[in-house]
C-alpha cells in the first residue's frame, strides 16, 4: 500500500477527476438532448397564422352566407399535417403495376369473413337497396369492404386538418397540382358548409389523409350530394349506421349512371392481330360497340356480343411484362364497370370491389 497523499494533493486530484468526469459527461448530455429533440414532435402550425388561409375563410363565408368569425375560427384551428402532402404524390415513374399484388391486399380471409358478417346483419337493407336503386348487394358489400373493412379502418386524420393542408399546402410537384388543389379547396368549403348546416363539430370527425369520411369514405361533396338517411332516424350517419351507408353507396352509384341488370364486365379473348393501341387508347371509358370491339380483335365472351352498350378494354398489368408469367390480364368493361371507377379512378380498384363482393357472396352460399 502506498503512502497517503497530503491534504492539498488530495483536493487537487479530486478537482482533476471532477473536471475529467465533466468533460466525459458533457457530450453525452448534449447527445441525449439532441435525441430527445429529434423524437419530440415539431410544434404544431395552425392556419390562423396564415394570411392566405384567413382570406380564404372570409371569401368562403361571404359566398356561402356563413358567419365569418365562425369560419375563421374553424380554419384557424386547423393544423398543418406535414406527412399529408407527401402521401398525395403519385408513385415514381417506372413503377410497374401489379394486379395480383394489388388484389391480394383486398381479397383476403379477414375482409371476406367481415363481409359475410356485414351481409348477414344487413341482408334486408341490402335487398331493399337493390330493389330501390338496382345496385346488387355484392357491389355495395365490395365497396365498403375495400374502403374500410366494414368500418374497422376509417382513418385517424382529423378531416379539417387534412382538407386544410391539401387546400393551402398541396405539393406543387404533383403533375396535376393546380386542379387537385382546387378540388380540395372545394371539399374544405363543402365540409364546413355541411358542418354548419347539420350542427356537426368540424373539429371532431376523423377520416383518411385526403379527408374521406365514414365506412364508405365519402368526400364532403359526395356526402352532400349522395348521402341519405336510410334507417329513418332523421339524420345521416356514415360512421355508425350501416343502413345509411348501404343506401348512400347505392344512391352514389345511381347518381353516376348505374344501369340495373347490366353486367360490370365480360371475359375477353384477344386475337393475335388485335389492334391494342386503338383498343387501349380510351383507357377505362367505354367507347366501342360489341361489333367494333370484335372488329379490332377483342372478342367479349359469355354473351358479350349481345351486350347493348359499349365496352372498354381493361388492362390489368402484373409487373414487368418481359418476365415469364407476368403477362397482363384483360376484361371487357361495361358502363357499370366505369361507374365503379367513379368511386376511385382505377380499374384495379374496380376489379377489387367486384372480386371481393363475389368472394363474399360465394362464402355466404357456402
Amino acid at each position: 500500500m502506498s503512502a497517503p497523499l497530503p491534504l492539498f494533493d488530495r483536493r487537487r486530484l479530486l478537482a482533476t477527476l471532477c473536471a475529467a468526469a465533466s468533460a466525459v459527461s458533457t457530450p453525452s448530455i448534449a447527445q441525449n438532448r439532441a435525441r430527445r429533440a429529434r423524437s419530440e414532435p415539431a410544434p404544431e402550425t395552425y392556419y390562423a397564422e396564415r394570411a392566405d388561409a384567413m382570406r380564404f375563410a372570409d371569401d368562403l363565408a361571404a359566398r356561402r352566407g356563413l358567419p365569418a368569425e365562425w369560419v375563421r375560427g374553424m380554419i384557424g384551428q386547423a393544423v398543418f399535417l406535414p406527412n399529408v402532402p407527401r402521401l398525395m404524390l403519385p408513385a415514381p415513374r417506372g413503377t410497374a403495376k401489379n394486379w395480383r399484388v394489388y388484389r391480394s391486399r383486398f381479397i383476403d380471409p379477414v375482409r371476406i369473413r367481415a363481409g359475410v358478417r356485414f351481409w348477414e346483419r344487413n341482408h334486408t337493407t341490402l335487398a331493399r337497396a337493390q330493389s330501390q336503386f338496382g345496385v346488387p348487394p355484392e357491389i355495395v358489400v365490395g365497396i365498403v369492404g375495400v374502403e374500410t373493412i366494414y368500418g374497422q379502418v376509417m382513418g385517424n386524420f382529423r378531416v379539417l386538418d387534412a382538407l386544410a393542408t391539401l387546400t393551402f399546402d398541396f405539393p406543387p410537384q404533383h403533375p396535376r397540382a393546380q386542379a387537385r388543389q382546387a378540388f380540395f379547396q372545394d371539399e374544405l368549403e363543402q365540409f364546413l358548409s355541411l358542418s354548419h348546416r347539420t350542427g356537426m363539430d368540424p373539429l371532431t370527425p376523423l377520416g383518411s389523409y385526403a379527408g374521406a369520411m365514414g365506412m364508405p369514405q365519402f368526400m364532403p361533396s359526395s356526402w352532400v350530394r349522395y348521402a341519405i338517411d336510410y334507417d329513418g332516424d332523421g339524420r345521416i350517419d356514415l360512421w355508425n349506421s350501416e343502413a345509411d351507408v348501404i343506401g348512400s353507396v347505392a344512391n352514389y352509384f345511381v347518381g353516376h349512371g348505374w344501369q340495373p341488370g347490366l353486367r360490370t364486365h365480360y371475359p375477353v379473348r384477344l386475337a393475335p392481330e388485335a389492334q391494342m393501341d386503338a383498343l387501349l387508347a380510351p383507357d377505362i371509358l367505354p367507347s366501342f360497340s360489341a361489333d367494333s370491339f370484335a372488329a379490332k380483335g377483342a372478342l367479349p365472351m359469355h354473351g358479350g356480343l349481345s351486350h347493348p352498350g359499349k365496352f372498354a378494354l381493361i388492362e390489368l398489368q402484373n409487373g414487368d411484362p418481359a418476365r415469364p408469367g407476368n403477362e397482363p390480364e384483360y376484361v371487357a368493361g361495361t358502363e357499370n364497370f366505369y361507374v365503379i371507377t367513379r368511386y376511385n379512378w382505377s380499374s384495379y380498384y374496380a376489379m377489387s370491389v367486384i372480386d371481393l363482393g363475389q368472394e363474399v357472396m360465394l362464402a355466404m352460399r357456402g
